[in-house]
């Protein structure tokens, strides 16, 4: 049996329309907020449609030094252009991306998740240092 850890996959975003893409300043002053932005499919386009979609991204933050990360962001996307009419009926179709912040006072590391509902789980992640 596969434990989850196995289950994610990771590539190099501008290849694969999967893997989340994280935008954040590399350093922040002490104290000072971390914006970040997650995407999945910024340089090659994801689908968005009824068969075929991200159904959530997760932001987490780990700092250096502790056994676990904190979960700051999950958002769920639902409207992938379904209806009462049937798949693809409708003109409303969510995007896969999120933005959020948080403080903190150590350096660390930005991991974020997200869900295809046909490829299943992807990751990635980026440092943050403090100056």
């Amino acid at each position: 049996m596969p434990e989850m850890k196995d289950l994610f996959q990771s590539a190099d975003w501008k290849k694969e329309k999967h893997a989340p893409v994280i935008e954040s300043a590399a350093t922040i002053q002490k104290g000072d907020a971390v914006s970040v932005s997650v995407s999945v499919g910024k340089e090659i386009p994801h689908p968005n449609t009824t068969p075929h979609h991200i159904r959530w991204i997760e932001v987490f933050f780990h700092p250096e030094g502790a056994k676990f990360p904190y979960q700051v962001a999950r958002v769920e996307f639902s409207a992938h252009g379904e209806s009462s009419e049937g798949p693809d009926t409708s003109t409303i179709y969510t995007k896969p991306s999120l933005s959020c912040s948080f403080t903190t006072e150590k350096p660390g590391t930005i991991l974020a998740s997200s869900y295809c509902n046909i490829h299943g789980l992807w990751q990635s992640h980026t440092k943050v240092e403090i100056s």
